[in-house]
């Protein structure tokens, strides 16, 4: 494909390793997206929709699937570590490609110290001794360690990772549909009265599952990291094809499979925002210490999206600076591809270093300094992905009339579903602008995405003269 013609001069940088294999993509896929807004946060979905949360979580699927497939047919065409920072540049312009970075990096290191905080507080539960601040920083030190290492000891840690999350959700879904069919022990069919009890199937109207879709949302980020992954494997176009299909298929199951089998084992008015639905049904059907077991699964799944943020943030930091749009001094890259290192170490401790500034303001002011950061990326992803899919619009043209060759995954009914995607983001921030509780996050997203393209045009300005 021949793009337009650069703005600015690309930074000569040494290559990355190709040390990824398809199956730590693949997982890597799954990992990333099952955490603990799944495990835990789903409760508060629950509270809102009722058992039509359901449908809230179909509707978000499809949205962050029609995203995926819209990424992964840029990434499989043109595979690069900035992944969609990348598309959007060659898409839109330097601003597009700037922006998209530094926010999407922005976003993960912020909630990287929310992750490492909240498992901490898991680990010093099981050990009062160790102190909490002292769990943060060993988690930190692991990763980090991990991460300046060879890619595949990060693609074995996401995999074993990915995996145990993947297994906990299997054997949470055969013991549902067990309880439901009455074969577990002491147990009588529940049959399809917790869905149609209690005020229906929709207690509190579409509104309810509007206000569901706002809650479950943004648990779907994370599948993006796979794209950047892609870059480091043997065959990128390839790998990123099947880990995405294979990904925004499974993750609909375990996600729809979910609560659908919670909804019905248990009464919807059972569940509460921030207890986790998982305790409650495992309880239900006899499951001895279900709440040390899920608790277990919660810090896995903390820690494997601790690992992946921390490698989508030194991965975008890398490819930014390639661009010339971060310091030259983060493409520094230990090894290479001969050794099987190659790892752009400076962007890892970058991102890191940052990491541990929002830890520490996260444990010294959670509800004032740190509440504004969190607040400040909290609608980012939508924007990432209406980036994302404004990209796609305008390269799908340009490859189909320059490298037809290079469409070997396609974004269904296009342009159509595009369109919709897009429509689907927009009405999912404008929504939030009518929510008291995530109209903060909207405001200071957007602020926040004000002041880098702000940056943005002022360097290009620069750049011009």
């Amino acid at each position: 494909m021949h793009d337009a013609p650069p703005t600015h001069s690309p930074v000569r940088s040494e290559p990355l390793a190709h040390g990824l294999k398809q199956r730590h993509l693949t997982m890597l896929g799954l990992g990333g997206v099952i955490g603990a807004g799944l495990f835990v946060g789903s409760g508060a979905g629950i509270a809102v929709a009722g058992p039509a949360v359901v449908v809230s979580y179909l509707i978000a699927g499809a949205l962050a699937t029609l995203v995926m497939r819209m990424l992964g047919e840029m990434s499989a065409a043109m595979p690069a570590s900035g992944s969609f920072s990348v598309h959007a540049e060659r898409a839109l312009g330097r601003w597009a490609g700037f922006g998209v970075g530094w926010l999407y990096w922005f976003m993960l290191v912020v909630v990287l110290a929310v992750e490492a905080t909240a498992a901490a507080q898991i680990a010093h539960a099981w050990v009062p001794a160790v102190a909490r601040w002292l769990w943060v920083l060993l988690f930190m030190l692991v990763f980090t360690a991990a991460n300046l290492t060879a890619v595949k000891n990060f693609g074995e840690f996401e995999f074993w990772f990915a995996t145990l999350k993947v297994a906990a959700i299997v054997a949470f879904l055969v013991l549902g549909v067990l309880a439901v069919l009455g074969l577990l022990p002491d147990t009588d069919p529940v049959g399809l009265t917790n869905l149609t009890g209690r005020g229906g199937f929709l207690p509190n109207g579409w509104s309810g599952v509007v206000s569901g879709v706002l809650t479950v949302v943004f648990a779907f980020g994370g599948l993006e990291v796979v794209t950047i992954a892609a870059a480091e494997t043997d065959d990128p176009a390839r790998a990123v094809g099947r880990a995405v299909r294979s990904a925004v298929v499974r993750v609909l199951f375990f996600y729809v499979g979910s609560m659908l089998v919670i909804v019905t084992v248990l009464p919807w008015t059972a569940q509460r925002a921030g207890l986790s639905p998982y305790v409650k049904v495992l309880d239900s059907v006899g499951v001895p210490s279900a709440g040390q077991v899920m608790n277990i699964v919660v810090f896995v799944a903390l820690l494997s999206a601790l690992n992946a943020n921390l490698y989508g943030a030194s991965r975008m930091a890398f490819s930014l600076a390639e661009r010339g749009e971060a310091p030259r001094g983060l493409l520094k890259v230990s090894g290479g591809r001969g050794d099987g290192s190659g790892v752009p170490r400076r962007a890892v401790l970058a991102s890191v270093a940052f990491g541990f500034v929002s830890v520490l303001l996260n444990l010294r002011w959670p509800d004032t300094v740190f509440l504004y950061m969190l607040n400040s990326v909290g609608a980012v992803l939508l924007f990432v992905w209406g980036l994302i899919a404004a990209s796609q619009l305008r390269l799908r043209r340009r490859l189909e009339r320059e490298a037809p060759g290079g469409l070997a995954l396609r974004m269904w009914c296009f342009p159509y579903l595009t369109w919709v995607t897009l429509a689907g983001l927009l009405a999912v921030l404008l929504l939030m602008l009518t929510d008291d509780a995530a109209r903060p996050q909207v405001l200071w997203s957007a602020g926040a995405t004000g002041a880098v393209l702000l940056v943005a045009a002022v360097r290009e300005s620069r750049a011009r003269r």
